[in-house]
């Protein structure tokens, strides 16, 4: 039987240092739960005698479940096309001609966070490194994004997928929209599609190869992290499987945080946030909706001249785009693809950087306070210890426990979402992503969502122990330490790719492994839950200001 701890979260959040529990009521199948769930420790299912928290029976926080039709890529693909499939040995369909692609690039590594799992391919700016002789790695903690996914319901495609598929007969047959006379809609709503499960074993199956000598082989079990969505719980679970294989409930306890409007959760911080859920915070959307009104406009001329009665807003075009990378992971192929040339494709993808960079990033007046969350729990467990007040978005009823929040274990591994682990890079303050972006036209810049949040990203941090201080100039191949004291290091490691911390952070110094020394990154990391202006980011009253006034991922005056 799988073991799962499913735990209630407070709904408190710190205003002068009280607990004030948090203004507002939440759906009445939630206070039922809550009401009915006290005291935790002690309740258990009369059936199975087995306490709530450990029970897999809590349907009702698991978010939107549709499903969508099984794929038929046999039947449905135009396949093989002439030229090279660019995710090799994989079920997806890639070989899609793409106008004005004279280099062979790859488009769907532009498709933004919803771009199938690669590693960034060019780094972050710093070479990487092996472990000196006698160093070792002594803590990992991971945080990861769920797998690939039918569309949000929020999400533009299905707004357009219910106009199409009333559309039928308005396509002529004799141009590229033709395909569009007989398309339905195959999409289901929110849960993992079978590459996004795939993208999670996988996952599980390359950290066991990296870190597997990590897990205690004394019999103990470890606690993992994630949330009581549907696609969250499933990407843990996969995971897992790949990481321990199928017995992974032996070696593992799955602790589910309640995901929704009212409670407490580090891995969902938004969800504590009102403002960040406000058009306050919708920089980032007016910015991409003013750079889609740019660089769609010959595209829906194109797509109105191939349409007899339907009519393409630039906006109608971009969601184009969006079923284009959702239909690939969900179906293994669709015809949306090819309908853009590559410079379109560029397009969508800085469209995307621009809604992160105003919504979730540096140019968000909440970027930073969504994510210190889970920055404070870092800490506590980088420091061996737990969270006894309220703080931020910190459960501290979970996280005050070393039952649920494990303070000296070795694997700490927690899967969170995209726009929640780009505000966690924020709230660290990786200011390297910190550039404004220009929403009239393409500039050079590192905040590339495709190569920070696709499906599946993850950011691993090792601790490192070594037996002297290390040299900060090392190369392979050359002397690697320092006579002094042990010392330990920080390693962060963003889609298998190294971020230089010395650069982000000038109190590391300049080091050509871009790591930095535990303790100094623990001293620069303690001031940022002050400067993420967690009350005032989140809870304040402020106006909007226009996308590119911010940039410290805070609001002004506050």
């Amino acid at each position: 039987m799988y073991t799962f701890m499913v735990l209630f979260l407070s709904s408190f959040r710190t205003v002068s240092g009280l607990a004030i529990e948090k203004a507002g009521t939440v759906e009445s199948v939630v206070t039922s739960v809550v009401a009915s769930a006290v005291p935790l420790a002690t309740k258990t299912s009369k059936s199975s005698g087995v306490p709530d928290y450990f029970q897999t029976t809590l349907g009702q926080f698991e978010g939107p479940t549709a499903t969508g039709d099984a794929a038929f890529l046999a039947e449905t693909n135009p396949a093989p096309f002439p030229s090279k499939s660019y995710i090799p040995v994989s079920p997806l369909e890639t070989q899609v001609p793409i106008e004005g692609n004279s280099n062979d690039a790859n488009i769907f590594q532009l498709h933004g966070e919803l771009s199938h799992y690669f590693p960034n391919p060019d780094g972050w700016g710093v070479e990487e490194l092996p472990l000196p002789p006698r160093s070792y790695i002594s803590y990992l903690h991971m945080l990861h994004r769920h797998g690939a996914r039918y569309p949000t319901l929020r999400s533009p495609a299905p707004t357009l997928a219910e106009r199409l598929a009333t559309a039928n007969g308005k396509f002529d047959e004799m141009q590229p929209l033709a395909f569009l006379n007989s398309w339905t809609n195959k999409l289901g709503v929110e849960i993992l599609v079978p590459i996004g499960k795939q993208e999670l074993f996988d996952s599980g199956t390359l950290h066991q190869y990296m870190y597997g000598h990590l897990y205690p082989n004394n019999g103990s079990k470890i606690i993992v992290r994630s949330t009581t969505q549907n696609r969250m719980t499933e990407s843990a679970e996969y995971f897992l499987s790949g990481f321990f294989g199928l017995q992974w409930p032996k070696n593992a306890s799955l602790e589910l945080i309640i995901e929704a409007p009212g409670f407490n959760n580090s891995l969902a911080g938004y969800f504590q946030c009102p403002n960040a859920n406000k058009p306050v915070n919708q920089g980032g959307l007016n910015a991409t909706h003013e750079y889609v009104d740019t660089y769609l406009v010959d595209a829906a001329k194109r797509f109105n001249t191939w349409s007899d009665g339907f009519e393409w807003s630039t906006r109608d075009v971009f969601a184009a785009q969006m079923l284009c990378a959702y239909e690939t992971v969900a179906l293994g192929f669709s015809s949306f693809c090819g309908l853009f040339s590559y410079e379109e494709w560029l397009g969508y993808e800085y469209a995307t950087d621009l809604s992160f960079s105003g919504n979730n990033a540096f140019q968000s007046p909440t970027g930073r306070a969504v994510g210190i969350g889970w920055v404070q729990e870092f800490l506590a467990r980088v420091k061996h210890q737990t969270i006894n007040e309220p703080t931020a978005q910190v459960n501290f009823t979970l996280d005050s426990s070393t039952t649920t929040f494990p303070i000296d274990q070795a694997l700490n591994l927690d899967f969170s979402h995209d726009t929640n682990i780009m505000a966690i890079l924020v709230a660290f303050g990786f200011t390297q992503f910190a550039t404004p972006l220009d929403p009239t036209k393409q500039i050079p810049h590192e905040l590339v969502v495709s190569r920070i949040t696709p499906f599946a990203a993850r950011v691993d941090i090792e601790i490192i122990s070594a037996p002297e201080p290390i040299s900060s100039t090392r190369t392979r191949g050359t002397f690697q330490y320092v006579q002094g004291e042990p010392t330990q290091y920080v390693h962060f490691i963003l889609n298998q790719r190294t971020l230089d911390l010395g650069r982000n952070f000038p109190e590391c110094g300049s080091r050509s492994d871009g790591w930095c020394e535990l303790n100094t990154f623990i001293k620069v990391q303690e001031k940022m839950l002050e400067a993420s202006q967690y009350e005032y980011a989140c809870f304040g009253e402020y106006d909007a200001v226009p996308y590119g006034t911010l940039g410290d991922g805070v609001p002004m005056g506050g």
